[in-house]
């Protein structure tokens, strides 16, 4: 009992210091428990750098075993000189590789957005109607793994022209994840929305803008983000084939010229491309993203 009595004096400041607390958050004191700033900057700005740098190395290693392949030094040098003018023309089939990436990003935004114009609506429909679900859902599960290159003869064969059958192939294969992912969301959106709409009598129109809109956009924008990363990787594999102006193409031009540093620099150039494109329909994606726990 004694123990148990000097005990409990001991316990006591507990309320004293949650109320402290809770009077300090009240006016406004904010108590931080994170990591130090400068700690913080440096965790996330340090192992991306070694990442970059160790890639730096390893490839410094390959060039000097391999006497045909260029160091870093070489292609950033030739890189540099390449991009003092990347929009000069001295003819159709020698042109600044700044006119390529425009033209493969004009393909892209053709059969991207032609996609999306067909893909979005028809996730919609799909995922609304049972019958319309169990109508295409078999062709979508049949066409959707078929590779992109699988696409292109069937362009050439229709359109008879290389600039259609490459947009075509884009169309295509970026048109899957739309669907799905729409066709998913609308299929996720809770039955008490639904019932409330058939209680107040809603028109399909209002609830495609009252319910399925807002609640179907963060999956549909998913679903558009993983089709952009799709269509660039298409075209550029669509343009080795394909020929004309474009960075695929380009690509493989270098490669019939043997310039080593020009792939690799236009490799680069690809997957900065592609990255951008990602970022920037990630933000779009979070723009319109919620956590329903904090609503």
């Amino acid at each position: 009992m004694e123990s148990m009595n000097a005990a409990a004096p001991l316990a006591a400041p507990t309320p004293e210091k949650r109320a402290r607390s809770e009077r300090l958050a009240s006016q406004g004191v904010i108590l931080s428990h994170g990591k130090p700033p400068l700690r913080a900057f440096f965790l996330a700005v340090l192992p991306p750098l070694l990442g970059l740098g160790l890639l730096v190395l390893l490839w410094q290693i390959l060039s000097l075993n391999n006497s045909s392949f260029p160091s870093p030094a070489v292609t950033f040098a030739e890189a540099l000189r390449m991009f003092a003018d990347p929009f000069y023309r001295n003819g159709p089939n020698d042109q600044g590789i700044g006119w390529n990436i425009l033209a493969s990003l004009k393909r892209v935004a053709l059969g991207f957005g032609l996609a999306a114009a067909v893909g979005i609506p028809l996730g919609f429909l799909i995922g609304r109607f049972s019958f319309l679900a169990g109508m295409f859902n078999p062709i979508i599960s049949l066409l959707k793994p078929v590779s992109p290159l699988a696409w292109l003869p069937i362009g050439l064969l229709v359109f008879k022209s290389a600039d259609p059958a490459a947009i075509w192939s884009i169309f295509i294969c970026s048109i899957w994840p739309m669907i799905v992912n729409t066709a998913s969301g609308v299929q996720r959106v809770p039955q008490d929305y639904m019932n409330v709409a058939r209680v107040l009598q809603l028109s399909e129109w209002k609830i495609f803008t009252r319910i399925l809109l807002p609640s179907v956009l963060p999956h549909m924008l998913t679903g558009v983000r993983l089709a952009i990363g799709t269509a660039w990787l298409v075209i550029v594999a669509a343009e080795m084939l394909t020929g004309g102006v474009g960075i695929g193409f380009w690509v493989w031009d270098e490669w019939n010229n043997l310039n080593v540093p020009h792939i690799i620099i236009a490799i680069v150039v690809i997957g900065v491309v592609g990255l951008v494109l990602e970022l920037a329909l990630v933000t779009l994606a979070k723009a319109f993203t919620y956590d329903e726990a904090g609503t």
